[in-house]
């Protein structure tokens, strides 16, 4: 492992990033034969971004496999991703990437990463996803061993702060590291350092003050610096600064990196209100793995950005649980105490909901079961019972942030777009930036890890074909 890394000595590819699709890009571009230097932001400890908290992938297959339990096509893949973004997203590049994501699942295990049967109360995932045996730290250092095997140069605290961009190369980059400056000449420039979810500043900026109770699931690290030079040197920006991967998570979670043992699973199980005890929108709408990743938005736009999942005993074990134990109380006026919100409005809320639950139908919650609520404002639409027996819990939850969808915009290359529509001569990217061109709005369980590994290997053997 390289721990003192000489900027001096000429490398063919320079990859910005340390996580899944910045690894994916230094090994595809290393096994083209290329000399390949990383430079991750953070410390050692904390390096890999967001892939460190990742669990699963989702790639299209034609059949089972000792980890999957059935066939998930390129067509199925496209419709969810249609499903979810609302049709906002480059159809074109999503084809391609779910047509390559076929051979993903192979090839990132021919670099070591091995995969496991889903987990229970895993959002129902068995299918359409592979889950990384140990985790995604597990497979993140899996691909660091690799890397270095292979010969890639790994710089730690490295951050690039200035890119000397002409017309539509990349000159050098500007590394900052122990303090000191570098000036670092690159043939081939790859950006793969993720989004600016971790800049509340910027967040700001499409989201105003209510960005202050955002809570940033993964790294400190991901402050969008090279997604702002590349902008401000001429490269087509893509993406809305509001549109994010954003999901509730435990409102006691910690400002930075709390991961996604804080998410909060159980929304489908119970109902959601708001500070006071009024519901808000329907958590019956879709089975989870597609609409998991709106609540996030959702509480953002509630009062003060705080809700609160409500459900009573028999669901305590049926979704993974936080970090934090549920808040419990015997009754629903103790438990309304407990949350600080008004019990008259809570009791009036919930017995008020339970007062229009029909169906009987039995619960089921991988797929929309049809036991609905009729006659209220918001209607639950599946998976509604009544929440009657005692023990009742609760979790708070805030906006989680993941990862941003603005970005820059790539051909199918992954080669990054000048603002006249035509390609950089020797810049790329793949993973958080440039996940816009895929992610308009919305998303679908483990995409994140879909368009950095796919756009991670085109990068990498792109641009060692160019050099």
């Amino acid at each position: 492992m390289t721990d003192a890394v000489d900027f001096l000595v000429p490398r063919d590819v320079i990859v910005a990033g340390g996580g899944n699709a910045a690894l994916c890009a230094a090994i595809a571009a290393r096994r083209a034969g290329k000399r390949v230097l990383v430079l991750e932001a953070a410390p050692k400890f904390y390096r890999g971004g967001n892939t460190r908290h990742t669990r699963n992938m989702r790639c299209a297959h034609d059949h089972a496999t000792d980890t999957l339990t059935g066939p998930y096509t390129e067509e199925e893949f496209f419709d969810d991703l249609l499903r979810v973004t609302g049709g906002n997203t480059d159809q074109t590049l999503a084809r391609h990437m779910i047509h390559l994501s076929k051979d993903m699942l192979t090839w990132i295990q021919e670099q070591g990463v091995r995969f496991q049967p889903s987990l229970g109360g895993t959002l129902s995932l068995g299918r359409t996803n592979s889950f990384f045996l140990g985790g995604g730290r597990s497979m993140l250092n899996t691909l660091y061993r690799t890397a270095e095997s292979l010969g890639v140069d790994i710089a730690y605290d490295a951050e690039v702060v200035g890119l000397d961009i002409d017309g539509g190369t990349c000159r050098a980059l500007t590394v900052r590291q122990g303090g000191a400056d570098h000036r670092v000449e690159t043939p081939v420039f790859v950006a793969a350092c993720g989004g600016f979810e971790a800049n509340v500043e910027w967040l700001k900026e499409g989201w105003g003050e209510k960005a202050e109770n955002f809570l940033i699931r993964g790294t400190p690290y991901n402050r969008g610096t090279v997604t702002r030079m590349l902008i401000d040197g001429g490269m087509q920006q893509i993406g809305d600064p509001t549109q994010c991967h954003a999901v509730a998570i435990d409102a006691r979670a910690p400002k930075f990196d709390g991961g996604i043992i804080t998410r909060l699973d159980c929304v489908v199980f119970g109902v959601v209100v708001n500070k006071h005890a009024k519901r808000f929108y329907d958590e019956g709408e879709d089975i989870w793995p597609k609409r998991y990743a709106i609540w996030g938005r959702l509480v953002a736009n509630q009062p003060d950005q705080i809700a609160y999942i409500v459900f009573d005993a028999p669901n305590l074990e049926r979704f993974m649980p936080s970090l934090y134990p549920p808040i419990s109380a015997p009754t629903l006026a103790e438990l309304a105490t407990k949350l600080d919100l008004d019990p008259v409005a809570f009791m009036a809320e919930i017995q008020g909901f339970n007062a229009h639950v029909v169906g009987g139908k039995p619960f089921d919650h991988t797929e929309p079961d049809g036991n609905r609520t009729e006659g209220l404002d918001i209607d639950k639409t599946n998976w509604a019972q009544k929440i009657e027996s005692a023990p009742f819990y609760a979790y708070p939850v805030r906006p989680g942030i993941t990862f941003t969808y603005l970005g820059v915009r790539v051909d199918a290359q992954a080669r990054i777009l000048m603002a006249d529509g035509t390609p950089s001569d020797n810049m790329f990217a793949a993973g958080e930036i440039m996940a816009g061109n895929v992610l308009g709005q919305g998303y679908a369980a483990g995409i994140g890890m879909t368009i950095g590994s796919v756009f991670g290997r085109i990068a990498g053997e792109e641009a060692a074909a160019h050099v």
